[in-house]
């Protein structure tokens, strides 16, 4: 049952007039965002008078357990925690539900009873976090030379990033390894078996994997360098048979074709046309009986 806030104002003076407490261990705990987290609080078996719940330094909740003469009496603070504030039966562990960034921080409940020389104060941490959204993998600059490939990747969050941890997985070698922190240096060599890499973050609530990111995909430079010299040899040879094939026919056609060009001239000119000056008016010539055969002589 809720009481006036003049009785809680009454009990949380008293709380602060206490001289000092007795503590418990300090209890971590951790809560994900829009969900709920219970402080757990082990009474002891006596006559409780009041308890008393902190956040930071403001109090939230004061209660008086039941007696056997009175009613439980709750006082909530803030009218809006009404609704995100419950209690485990018999104990009065506090249920925050709804929880949200704001939440986080340092509880302690105050316990009184006239069997205590000194109230009982235990305290709290409460962090709260958001479930990590799938990480996601950059590549940094390549140095690819002589087949090799060498890289950074770096993964990331882009949500839920706080007390954030980073993993690698390698796979396809003889045997899996892992590797711990955001960057992963990678060197891959053009024929050596495939390699997948796959980070994996982790927060104290929740973790996600990032897609497979396969080495040789990201080298594909690198085969492409270690390749050119032989497709380029391919290429040039091809070239040159091709050009082969195509002169020797061209070659081979003009040749032939001047032959007949030089058989249709032999053909058509029997005789070698002289002309000879101060030739006797005879039309008798100096020339062999060889030459004269095949010579027309033609005296101006």
């Amino acid at each position: 049952m809720l009481v006036p806030p003049a009785h809680f104002t009454i009990f949380f003076l008293l709380f602060q007039l206490t001289g000092p407490v007795t503590s418990g261990a300090l209890k971590e705990l951790v809560g994900d965002l829009g969900g709920s987290v219970t402080f757990p609080l082990k009474l002891p078996g006596i006559q409780i008078d009041s308890i008393v719940w902190i956040f930071n330094t403001t109090p939230l909740i004061t209660i008086q357990p039941r007696t056997p003469d009175r009613q439980a009496n709750v006082i909530v603070t803030h009218s809006h925690n009404k609704k995100r504030v419950d209690f485990l039966h018999g104990n009065y562990s506090l249920k925050l539900s709804k929880l949200n960034k704001s939440d986080s921080g340092d509880y302690h409940v105050v316990i009184y009873s006239s069997s205590f020389k000194e109230p009982f104060i235990q305290r709290y941490g409460l962090r709260v976090y958001e479930h990590l959204s799938k990480p996601k993998v950059t590549m940094g600059l390549q140095n690819k030379e002589n087949g090799t490939c060498v890289t950074n990747l770096t993964c990331f969050v882009d949500q839920g990033g706080e007390d954030v941890t980073y993993s690698w997985e390698s796979l396809g070698q003889a045997a899996n390894e892992s590797y711990n922190g955001s960057i992963l240096p990678i060197s891959w060599r053009l024929g050596k078996g495939g390699m997948t890499f796959i980070c994996v973050a982790r927060n104290p609530i929740s973790s996600n994997s990032s897609n497979p990111v396969f080495a040789w995909k990201l080298c594909e430079g690198a085969a492409d360098d270690s390749e050119s010299s032989v497709v380029l040899y391919f290429l040039g040879a091809l070239l040159f048979m091709l050009t082969a094939f195509t002169l020797v026919p061209v070659i081979l056609f003009m040749r032939r074709e001047r032959r007949k060009e030089l058989y249709s001239r032999r053909k058509f000119c029997k005789y070698t046309l002289f002309l000879c000056a101060n030739t006797p008016k005879d039309g008798e010539t100096p020339l062999s009986p060889h030459i004269a055969r095949h010579t027309k002589v033609i005296c101006l």
